[in-house]
């Protein structure tokens, strides 16, 4: 990074004048539909959430608008916050089951068992 050049944060909450803390759009930058799709889908299955949605402003920039509404005021960035915990815990059991079935397949495969 050049100097005098200012570092972008990776996320913004935006929320609305007149707005109370259980609505509130989180924008994500330098993500896109990867992120996007299976953290509103994670965030989705919070029976605490009424609704959850995301959208790309424009092809050419990489940051996304996710919103979030919570039920009962609940505040959004609980729901937000348990969503991204629960997607690292998906993908860290994927990593884990392809890792030890690597594994298998590579012992199988120096004793010969193929």
């Amino acid at each position: 990074m050049a100097a005098g050049e200012e570092k972008k944060p990776v996320l913004e909450m935006v929320q609305g004048n007149g707005t109370d803390e259980s609505c509130v759009t989180f924008v994500l930058h330098e993500e896109d539909h990867t992120l996007g799709n299976a953290l509103r889908y994670m965030i989705m299955k919070n029976p605490e959430v009424d609704f959850c949605g995301y959208s790309i402003t424009h092809p050419s920039e990489t940051k996304i608008n996710f919103r979030i509404q919570a039920r009962n005021g609940l505040p959004a960035v609980e729901p937000f916050r348990k969503g991204l915990n629960d997607l690292m815990d998906a993908c860290q059991h994927v990593l884990n089951t392809f890792e030890t079935s690597m594994k298998r397949y590579n012992d199988q495969k120096e004793s010969g068992m193929e």
